[in-house]
């Protein structure tokens, strides 16, 4: 018998208060005995009831937090990414050509260059294969940041056939003046063309290793939780296999199944019976920390590649339609609904969030906790429909980094950055909020994320003195809350994880940190704990 273990002299988050000023309630010690925790209190009163030889662990002071669950990530696009050429450093075409010349010398042997983090900003004139065609014979892909566009050499597009490709639907196939690939794709073809070309360049061994990798990079994080948001079919078998092999992997996954866009309602009706076929495998009772809980759909792109679907025009390019015309989207909510399916729609401009919002109301059960992803430019009108309508507010501040914004006021004016991640105007509307980092398209550490959501400042580059729209932000307890037990609500889990409390599994974190906002760029992760085990630190 597990005679338990008793962590004391610490401050450990019993509750937290709400709104923007809520405060914390600390208790000195806690009791965990087969992987739950059993008790929360005073050293003494929790001692005196245990057997003398109860494992005794000194905190020292440090704050122990449930840990984190990622609201909204994409497994094994992220572990994949951890093996690309990362571009983050650079600032210009000449740097990104520099750093990838560097790159293929000292990698002779890699049959195909992936690269990633590529941001609009670093080429503002725009991207061609002809710009990478020198570099090197071999297929270059280049991810955006976003995963919302990838830009690619002439040997890539070959490998892809893209010469006699149409354009997917909901994306494109940017071409030049005679109507041949001239190096970039976006949107649908993401989703259609580059993502699965990307899986299966691999073999099922090598992305089991990818999502381990990035399992064990959550771990170190402080996580023991995830949302993912894109499975599909190669990543939910090479998930089985692994989780069947290694049947104590430290991480609980709730899945949505990405629904690719189409205008053909039968192959959508396929796509969705799919998920329907495997949440009735894989669920709660069945399967509760690998589990398919819902549908996504992306209905729009990204601000800076001008692809968000607006209510009024961008300034340099007029108004793109949404990846999902309301029409098509319609039918697959609600047959998705109808199985008892969650609906998760990610809708970032203010036109794709009116009509996420509008199907869902239409078309959707309530209480079902349907979520829209992203947020970035809601209207007022439609951040109280989050809260009327019981819907999650699924939000990545980590995108709200006010160093990463700066070509929003070109491409939209002034006016409607005012609006940009209204996340206070959603938690005092009642929306259950739950916070995630979509990785691999931003940085994971979850202090990072904390840090922007209740400042408003940049945690990628500390010199960067704006702040973008301070009256937004989110308290510390709201946040912490929304990081773990919102992440966890949002996707019916909150019995199990999410918070610290008698019964619950005993999943936390150990972290050196101030309860101090401003601080919380030097918080570090000690210790992450999985159902009472160890599993990092």
């Amino acid at each position: 018998m597990d005679k338990g273990t008793i962590f004391f002299n610490g401050r450990i988050l019993t509750k937290a208060g709400s709104g923007l000023f809520g405060e914390p309630t600390f208790a000195d010690s806690m009791l965990v005995r087969n992987g739950t925790v059993t008790a929360v209190g005073q050293f003494q009163e929790l001692s005196s009831e245990c057997p003398s030889d109860v494992e005794k662990r000194d905190l020292k002071q440090q704050t122990v937090l449930p840990s984190f669950i990622d609201g909204h990530m994409h497994l094994l696009l992220l572990g994949q990414s951890l093996r690309k050429l990362d571009l983050r450093h650079c600032k210009s075409l000449e740097e990104i050509r520099s750093t990838i010349k560097q790159y293929v010398v000292a990698n002779p042997d890699a049959p195909t260059i992936f690269c990633k983090n590529w941001m609009h900003s670093m080429t503002p004139g725009g991207v061609t294969a002809a710009m990478l065609d020198d570099i090197d014979p071999r297929p270059i892909f280049i991810d955006a940041s976003s995963q919302h566009s990838c830009w690619m050499n002439t040997a890539a597009l070959q490998v892809l056939g893209a010469e006699t490709m149409s354009d997917p639907p909901g994306g494109s196939i940017h071409r030049d003046a005679e109507g041949k690939p001239s190096g970039v794709m976006d949107e649908g073809a993401m989703m259609s063309v580059i993502w699965p070309f990307q899986a299966v360049s691999s073999s099922k061994e090598e992305r089991m290793r990818s999502i381990l990798q990035a399992i064990q990079e959550y771990n170190a994080a402080g996580y023991t939780g995830v949302v993912e948001m894109a499975m599909d079919e190669e990543a939910w078998s090479s998930l089985v296999t692994l989780r069947s092999t290694q049947p104590d992997l430290p991480m609980r996954v709730a899945a949505y199944w990405l629904i690719r866009p189409t205008a053909d309602p039968e192959s959508n009706s396929k796509q969705v019976q799919r998920a329907i076929e495997l949440s009735g495998r894989y669920n709660s009772s069945t399967s509760p920390d690998l589990r398919i809980v819902g549908i996504k759909i992306i209905c729009d792109g990204i601000i800076d590649a001008c692809t968000a679907f607006l209510s009024e025009p961008y300034a340099p390019l007029g108004s793109p339609p949404p990846i999902w015309e309301a029409e098509h989207l319609a039918p697959v909510v609600k047959e998705a609904d109808s199985a008892g399916l969650q609906i998760a729609l990610h809708a970032i401009g203010d036109g794709a969030i009116t009509m996420a919002i509008d199907a869902i109301e239409k078309n959707a059960s309530p209480g079902r906790r349907h979520r829209i992803e992203h947020l970035e430019l809601a209207s007022p009108k439609d951040a109280k429909r989050l809260g009327e309508l019981g819907l999650t507010a699924s939000i990545q501040p980590v995108h709200a980094d006010p160093s990463i914004l700066t070509e929003w006021p070109r491409l939209i004016g002034e006016k409607r950055c005012k609006r940009a991640f209204a996340y206070r105007e959603f938690a005092d509307a009642g929306a259950l909020v739950a916070i995630g980092s979509d990785s691999p398209t931003s940085p994971w550490a979850p202090m990072d994320n904390l840090y922007v959501a209740t400042t408003r400042k940049s945690a990628r580059n500390v010199k960067y003195t704006k702040v973008v729209n301070e009256h937004f932000r989110l308290g510390m307890c709201e946040s912490i809350v929304a990081a773990s037990e919102g992440a966890a609500r949002s996707v019916f889990a909150e019995e199990r994880t999410g918070s610290l409390g008698v019964g619950k599994l005993a999943d936390f974190v150990v972290v050196d940190m101030e309860w101090d906002a401003n601080a919380l760029l030097e918080a570090k992760v000690k210790e992450t704990w999985f159902g009472g085990r160890k599993v990092w630190g």
